[in-house]
């Protein structure tokens, strides 16, 4: 174990002996083609290859350098970890308030996530987030155990001007607490009558609120207590499969909200 630990801590310290495998990896380079793609000098250079050649994950071939089967097996193992690391790191601040346990989806898919936290000089920047791309949005699905007065505002603006299609699952708890206010309850129910709008209730709940609008999916991120605490936002293939596969099930084990249940 000890061994392994220095080797990886022998690459991880030098961001060019990492660049140089990895170029390697890709195909042969002479050493004069490592400089100009590193900055790095030839002295430089010829210290890394020497060790690289130590190891065997590296050969030469004629003037120039080339990886290993072995050598390859590293690049490719040190890059799928710096992958892993950054998905962390960036996932680390929200990690507490995301719903692991209700995502299959493999949490590297959010490294390249659009994370948004509140901050004192926006303290509703996850929300106004959402806003913003509903505003655009065409096509909007969503499964949810919350739906607030501005995002039900939005969508039934939107899609009574002709301008979005709205399909969603909600908790029948997000349903009951806006209909028990009359203005909320008067825009759900033009919502639900529109022909570009169709609702369901689960009342089994809703563990998560995701939306996707068009090819973006939408995380809203609470504490326990509710509070809203960051959203995150993605365009990863593998990460909207997952949504809508789930916005399938969901839809599936639903009823429709009709408008009789919103009579005051």
């Amino acid at each position: 174990m000890e061994s392994t630990l220095e080797e990886i801590e022998f690459l991880a310290l030098s961001a060019n002996r990492v660049e140089v495998l990895g170029l390697l990896a890709d195909g042969r380079r002479t050493r004069g083609e490592l400089g100009e793609a590193t900055g790095a000098s030839q002295a430089t250079l010829g210290r890394i290859l020497g060790d690289f050649e130590d190891r065997s994950w590296i050969r030469r071939d004629g003037d120039a350098y080339v990886a290993t089967a072995t050598g390859r097996l590293v690049a490719e193992g040190f890059t799928d970890l710096r992958e892993i690391l950054e998905a962390e790191m960036k996932l680390r601040g929200v990690i507490d308030y995301l719903p692991t346990h209700a995502m299959d989806v493999d949490l590297q898919r959010l490294a390249d996530a659009t994370i948004t936290r509140p901050s004192q000089m926006r303290p509703n920047a996850p929300l106004s987030r959402l806003l913003e791309l509903l505003r655009e949005g065409e096509e909007v699905r969503t499964f949810s155990h919350a739906f607030n007065e501005q995002t039900l505002t939005v969508v039934q603006e939107r899609t009574a001007a002709g301008n979005q299609r709205f399909r969603g699952v909600f908790s029948r708890r997000a349903i009951e607490a806006l209909a028990e206010e009359s203005a909320l309850r008067n825009r759900l129910r033009s919502l639900v009558e529109s022909d570009r709008a169709e609702l369901r209730v689960r009342d089994e709940g809703v563990p998560i609120a995701a939306m996707i609008v068009d090819d973006v999916v939408y995380l809203l991120l609470r504490d326990e207590n509710g509070v809203l605490r960051a959203s995150i936002d993605s365009d990863d293939p593998a990460v909207r499969a997952w949504a809508e596969d789930t916005y399938d099930h969901y839809w599936r084990t639903a009823e429709p909200l009709e408008v009789e249940a919103l009579s005051s």
